[in-house]
């Protein structure tokens, strides 16, 4: 693959049933591009935990994904509340979700760690009051 594809999704922040078809879709376009099933695995383990987090926390936003022939860029945006402490966020069970959204099965404080785990790097940008961007990278060797 000599160029870069980038593909952009809105992330519905009105309801949880909608939230994971970004990643969905991107599994298929790579499975279609031949990308290894790990890789695969990987790029969609992340990026459905960064969907449910902008559903959760931000009310939706943008997922864009940028393939070329050395990796994978996954980034996040979104115009939430912000990640007041973003080292405490990243430690694993800890969660700002509502009772009303752990109730659904979601929150449960794994978002940020498996994001880091499943990806080879990971950039959190974000301002209380304006959002977040996450950019995330699958390498692809």
């Amino acid at each position: 693959m000599s160029d870069e594809l980038t593909f952009q999704f809105d992330v519905n922040g009105e309801d949880f049933t909608s939230a994971g078809q970004a990643s969905v879709q991107v599994k298929k376009i790579l499975r279609q591009l031949g990308i290894s099933p790990e890789i695969i695995r990987r790029v969609s383990i992340a990026m459905y935990e960064g969907e449910i987090n902008m559903v959760i926390h931000a009310n939706g936003g943008v997922a864009e994904v940028k393939v070329n022939e050395d990796s994978i860029e996954i980034i996040l945006a979104d115009k939430g509340p912000g990640i007041k402490d973003i080292n405490k966020a990243m430690q694993e069970g800890f969660s700002t979700a509502s009772d009303q959204t752990r109730s659904l099965g979601f929150g449960a404080g794994m978002g940020l760690p498996n994001m880091k785990r499943y990806t080879d790097s990971i950039e959190i940008e974000s301002e209380v009051g304006v959002g977040t961007t996450v950019t995330m990278k699958v390498n692809l060797q």
